[in-house]
C-alpha cells in the first residue's frame, strides 16, 4: 500500500456531526486506519480541533505513529453548536458529549490527548469513565475551576459595549478567541460562566489511575499547580515544556515528541 502523502495527513475533513443529549450538534473528525488504535483529541477553550491539533502538526504525527485519530470540536467551538446559555456548559455536559462521540464511533476505549479545558475535561473523563481511557496526555491542565480567572464582567462589557478590558488574563483569552475563525464570544462567555456551575477543582485525593502525562509550559502561570496534580497521580509523569506559555504550548515540538513517546508506550 502506498503511504499517504504529508498533505493528506493534515487535511481537514468535513465534520461528521453527533447529537448531544439536548440535541446540540457536536462536530467530529477522523483520520487514519479505522482498525488502528483509537486516540481522542480534545482542544482547549476558544480553540478548535483544527487550531489545536491539525494546524500544529499533531494529527500528522499521531497518524504517522499508527493511530486512528478522532477529533472533536467541543460544544461552543469550531463547527459545533454554540448555545448562549451558561447551563449548557457544565462539566457533566462535556463528559456526556465525549461518551456519545465514542459510542457513535463504536469505540470502547481510547488514548486521550487534551489541552487546557480539554485537559480538565480529560482528567474528569479518566476518573468518571475510567474504563474508556487507557492513558492520557493532559497539557496545561487548569489550576482549579476552568476559566476561573476570567473576569466575566469585563468580557461582557467588551462584547456588548466595546469597553476596554483591563485584566491581562481576560484580555489574553479574548484576543485568542478573536484569532480563531468562527468563534462566538457570547457563547464562550456563557461557557466560562457555565463551567463554574457545580464544578470543582481537580481533586488530587481522587486522581486518575491510568498512566497520565502532564505537560505544561515553563512560562505558564499554572506550572506548579500542574506539577502538584502530576505528583498526586499514582501513574503520573510530568514534563515541563521549555520557553512556552499557556497559549503557545500546543504548537511546541517538544510537547508533541514527549506525548508521542508516552502514547506509543506498550
Amino acid at each position: 500500500m502506498t503511504a499517504p502523502s504529508s498533505s493528506a495527513l493534515t487535511e481537514m475533513p468535513d465534520p461528521q456531526f453527533v447529537m448531544s443529549v439536548e440535541g446540540y450538534r457536536i462536530a467530529t473528525y477522523t483520520w487514519g486506519d479505522v482498525d488502528a488504535e483509537p486516540l481522542l483529541c480534545v482542544h482547549g477553550f476558544s480553540s478548535s480541533c483544527r487550531d489545536n491539533w491539525v494546524d500544529t502538526g499533531w494529527v500528522r504525527d499521531l497518524t504517522r505513529a499508527g493511530f486512528r485519530v478522532i477529533g472533536v470540536d467541543q460544544r461552543g467551538h469550531g463547527a459545533s453548536d454554540k448555545p448562549h446559555e451558561p447551563r449548557a456548559y457544565t462539566m457533566d455536559d462535556f463528559l456526556a458529549d465525549l461518551e456519545i462521540v465514542l459510542d457513535t464511533y463504536l469505540v470502547d476505549e481510547v488514548r486521550y490527548v487534551g489541552y487546557s479545558l480539554g485537559a480538565r475535561v480529560g482528567w474528569q473523563f479518566a476518573v468518571d469513565a475510567s474504563h474508556r481511557v487507557s492513558r492520557a496526555v493532559l497539557g496545561g491542565i487548569p489550576d482549579g475551576t476552568p476559566l476561573g480567572r476570567l473576569k466575566l464582567d469585563q468580557a461582557r462589557a467588551f462584547v456588548e459595549d466595546g469597553v476596554e478590558i483591563t485584566d491581562k488574563v481576560t484580555r489574553n483569552y479574548v484576543t485568542l478567541s478573536e484569532r480563531v475563525a468562527g468563534n462566538d464570544l457570547r457563547s464562550l462567555i456563557a461557557l466560562a460562566e457555565g463551567m463554574r456551575l457545580g464544578d470543582a477543582d481537580p481533586d488530587p485525593t481522587h486522581p486518575p489511575r491510568q498512566p497520565i502525562l502532564f505537560a505544561t509550559g515553563s512560562d505558564d502561570a499554572i506550572l506548579e499547580r500542574s506539577r502538584v496534580l502530576a505528583e498526586a497521580t499514582p501513574n503520573g509523569r510530568f514534563v515541563e515544556i521549555p520557553g512556552r506559555h499557556h497559549f503557545n504550548t500546543p504548537g511546541s515540538r517538544d510537547f508533541r515528541n514527549a506525548a508521542l513517546e508516552f502514547l506509543t508506550a506498550p
